[in-house]
């Protein structure tokens, strides 16, 4: 039992780590050779003067800036404080979530500066992977834009993310003016009934990169022996990060709300099938056969629990 809920929450850190570098992807097309994204093009800018303009700055932001922070997430299981960090040192991203309440827990992740899965809806369209990314996003949310918003001491804009279908939950963001970072998210059920807060209520001194990072650096899609056979419209496979050891884990995204699948051969204890909730990411369990061999299937996400429990049901595994 404590394997398996390991499974669980390191799936819910994770989650709590993409919050923290707002790169949301949608589906991956391998570059043949990495450009450079220049970090000083951010500062540069004028301000966004559209919807997808500020989709596309809070994407590139996400990996052009040095910031600690303190932050606060609101859910059904109470409020968490957290220490978050953000680092870019020689090519390498380095991201950091502290829990300060309760037990010690931590998550760091190590991936390559500037990398992000890329969505390309035609070959040779020439868009760049913040651009194609917003417009996929656009593709199954209705997204709306107010100005004049005010996070943690920082003038902002709000983005109000509307599912354009009953699969998906709603979303909203205040992305801070100055640096294009991502200050709050709020995860709303389809009655709009508020599931989650994320919010920074400390941003200290962010600081631009004054390098280039890669932009668009290829990936391995890893070959798993197994597949899930129903997705939500939208939601596409995200290749494994570059240097990253292969894992039973796969990773599905509309661009905005993530889900991971875990695959794990059972050994000895196992979580009851069914329902698990963990403040507003919901965990969908199943027990198969296949062979001789026993397994368990585990989806977590920022998804309803029927469209949970409906991709777990789909999972094939091959002989």
């Amino acid at each position: 039992m404590v394997t398996a809920r390991c499974a669980l929450w390191g799936g819910r850190l994770a989650l709590t780590l993409s919050l923290l570098s707002a790169s949301l992807h949608s589906s991956f097309v391998a570059a043949d050779t990495p450009t450079a994204l220049s970090c000083a093009e951010v500062a540069e800018q004028q301000t966004p003067a559209s919807t997808q303009a500020w989709l596309e700055l809070a994407l590139v932001a996400g990996h052009c800036y040095d910031f600690q922070a303190r932050a606060v997430a609101i859910d059904a299981l109470g409020v968490r404080t957290l220490a978050l960090s953000h680092l870019i040192r020689d090519g390498v991203r380095q991201q950091v979530v502290q829990h300060l309440d309760g037990p010690s827990v931590s998550i760091e992740r190590r991936s390559i500066a500037g990398y992000m899965a890329r969505f390309t809806p035609e070959v040779n369209s020439g868009l760049k992977a913040p651009e194609a990314w917003a417009q996929h996003v656009a593709s199954y949310y209705d997204i709306s834009l107010q100005e004049d918003a005010r996070v943690a001491g920082r003038d902002a804009v709000q983005l109000h993310f509307s599912p354009r279908d009953q699969q998906r939950y709603y979303h909203a963001w205040w992305v801070d003016k100055e640096t294009g970072l991502l200050l709050k998210h709020v995860i709303s059920d389809r009655q709009e009934r508020v599931l989650e807060t994320f919010q920074i209520t400390q941003l200290h001194s962010p600081k631009l990169y004054d390098g280039g990072v890669a932009d668009d650096v290829g990936a391995e899609q890893v070959d798993h022996s197994w597949h899930a056979e129903w997705l939500p419209e939208g939601f596409v496979a995200q290749p494994q990060d570059p240097g990253q050891p292969v894992s039973n884990q796969r990773v599905y995204s509309d661009g905005l709300a993530a889900v991971s699948l875990f695959v794990n051969p059972i050994e000895q204890s196992v979580l009851k099938e069914g329902v698990h909730q963990l403040g507003v990411s919901t965990a969908a369990v199943a027990l198969v056969s296949g062979g001789d061999q026993r397994w368990q299937l585990i989806a977590i996400g920022e998804l309803p629990s029927d469209m949970l429990q409906r991709i777990v049901q789909s999972v094939r595994i091959e002989p």
